[in-house]
């Protein structure tokens, strides 16, 4: 079986390719020139090079410098992995490939670039090596610290779609409209707002069809039916109150007296912060 590719160091051959320095390359990707260094040289980037090889680079180097760099991101802690010096470049690839895959013989595979049956037999003798080990576990701690939503930050989610209002999205009215003869007649105007002045997460969906502009806020009464539950469930939680509060206010009924806690005036102050771009949890 054939052994798969690093697709880090084919991301870095077509940047050389490009006629990008080995540090930049390096800089580029969040890694040492060493390890670009080492993926040159075993993978023979200049073999067989000739003047026409060498035209195309320079051609593509041209073009390439008038694009915008695209920044890749690191923030998942596999700029640090790479500058592991207690790690060989193999071994820094192979903590980066598990933490994605948690298959110790595929790592091995795209990290070693070897056949199959040795991958088996290697990869988990590898992956029990105390300084492979801590790194993993750190990188997937990193992992858990990225993806785990606390209990407050879902409730606050879905406090702002539950007391949503169209208006956060979009202005309607009226505006006068002169017709051919000078005249002039009353027509309905709805405005967009643009997208960095409103709080997308409230939003399911913005469809521009043949009779305009549609809009549609997520669902504001599957929100209060989880916060309900919740609420329910968690009878000590700090946004109870305002729950309450802002729940009677939209049914018309009575105000219960709650010693206000600050959320909502909180959330006013920079709801684009939380959660910004990503989608609502679905319980």
């Amino acid at each position: 079986m054939a052994a798969k590719k690093n697709l880090l160091s084919d991301k870095a051959y077509e940047m050389y390719k490009q006629g990008m320095k080995l540090v930049d390359i390096a800089a580029q990707l969040g890694c040492s020139p060493a390890t670009v260094r080492t993926w040159k040289n075993r993978n023979k980037w200049d073999e067989g090079g000739s003047e026409t090889f060498q035209k195309k680079r320079e051609t593509k180097r041209n073009v390439s410098a008038k694009k915008k760099k695209v920044e890749i991101s690191v923030e998942d802690g596999t700029r640090e992995t790479l500058q592991n010096n207690a790690l060989t470049p193999e071994q820094q690839m192979f903590c980066i490939y598990y933490s994605r895959t948690f298959n110790a013989t595929q790592s091995y595979l795209n990290a070693f670039q070897c056949n199959y049956d040795t991958a088996n037999a290697e990869g988990y003798k590898l992956l029990v090596k105390p300084c492979v080990r801590a790194e993993i576990e750190r990188l997937k701690e990193i992992k858990r610290q990225q993806i785990v939503a606390s209990a407050d930050d879902i409730v606050e989610l879905q406090m702002r779609i539950a007391f949503g209002d169209i208006g956060m999205a979009l202005g309607f009215g009226q505006d006068d409209m002169e017709l051919k003869d000078g005249s002039t007649v009353k027509v309905n105007v709805m405005r967009l707002k643009e997208s960095d002045q409103v709080d997308t997460q409230l939003i399911q969906s913005v469809i521009e069809g043949k009779g305009g502009v549609s809009i549609t806020m997520k669902d504001s009464q599957k929100a209060i039916d989880w916060l309900t539950k919740y609420f329910l469930m968690h009878p000590e939680s700090k946004y109870r109150a305002e729950y309450e509060k802002r729940k009677a206010e939209k049914e018309g009924g009575d105000t219960p007296e709650y010693e206000s806690d600050g959320f909502m005036e909180a959330l006013q102050g920079d709801v684009a912060t939380t959660f910004e771009g990503e989608d609502i949890v679905e319980t």
